[in-house]
């Protein structure tokens, strides 16, 4: 694995040491120049948060997936106890027929 440092967007990594942004040296601390330093810190979330952007798009897009099926589940759930009650009413219409037959006769 590569462990260099790694660049922002606004600054990308140089070999040149004339070319350096000094704030991102490895061995830059907030006593180094603390003017920058929430600066970079900005910078360092920002890069932080454009990389992570993809992870939460897929997170966002599972949980709607689940949502969904979820939802669908739900409705099938549904549709199939309505199925069932109807079927009862009418073994109940058929035991109540039958059994007033009986009586009848």
């Amino acid at each position: 694995m590569n462990t260099a440092r790694t660049g922002t967007i606004d600054r990308p990594v140089t070999r040149d040491p004339q070319k350096q942004d000094p704030t991102m040296n490895p061995t830059f601390t907030e006593t180094t120049a603390p003017a920058n330093f929430g600066a970079l810190e900005s910078r360092q979330n920002r890069n932080l948060a454009m990389q992570l952007m993809p992870e939460a798009l897929a997170r966002a897009h599972v949980e709607q997936r689940l949502q969904e099926a979820e939802s669908q589940r739900r409705g099938h759930r549904l549709a199939a106890a309505r199925r069932m009650q109807r079927r009862a009413e009418r073994a109940s219409l058929r035991a109540r027929r039958a059994l007033a037959m009986a009586v009848m006769q």
